[in-house]
């Protein structure tokens, strides 16, 4: 199983040179592996605005989708070998970040009332079609409105668990 620095520095070594502009980031959880990496921002003319920038973000976003596809299934397998978890692509242009197909991992979850009321109001509401896609909807929220907590308490995990190798029988 790859561990953190494996995975980038297998990484490093081989994707091609010239697909990001620096080394890829790389976001695990325990089913996934998202490779991030930023491409070079489209030269667009010095009055663009913020609409353009992100339509040619997101057509520099396409075209390197499509030039790279079979490199990537084929970089994404052997990782895959070697990680036993399944590879995910994005790419980040500037401000505008675009994942390319990953996973949708089904999640089991028990309810009371209170909660499956709130996800009732928002499949009437129009908000969502059914009670898992309100989840969904939930939990990005969730993620959004508390980036900096989350990004905290994700920080406060990785310190446990270097002091856990450091423990007795490590």
């Amino acid at each position: 199983m790859t561990t953190r620095t494996t995975a980038e520095a297998w990484l490093a070594g081989r994707l091609p040179t010239d697909w990001f502009t620096g080394p890829v980031e790389v976001t695990r959880d325990r089913d996934e592996l998202l490779i991030m990496g930023t491409l070079a921002e489209p030269e667009l003319e010095g009055d663009a605005d913020d609409t353009e920038r992100t339509i040619a973000a997101r057509g520099r976003a396409k075209s390197f989708r499509e030039e790279t596809r079979e490199r990537r299934i084929e970089i994404a397998r052997e990782l895959e070998h070697l990680s036993g978890k399944k590879v995910s692509w994005g790419v980040r242009v500037g401000p505008t970040e675009v994942l390319f197909t990953h996973l949708a991992a089904p999640v089991m979850t028990r309810l009371r009332q209170p909660e499956r009321r709130v996800l009732d109001t928002l499949v009437e509401a129009g908000v969502a079609k059914s009670r898992s896609e309100a989840l969904a909807w939930c939990v990005r929220l969730v993620g959004e409105k508390s980036d900096s907590w989350l990004a905290e308490l994700r920080q406060a995990m990785e310190q446990v668990d270097e002091v856990r190798k450091k423990g007795p029988g490590a």
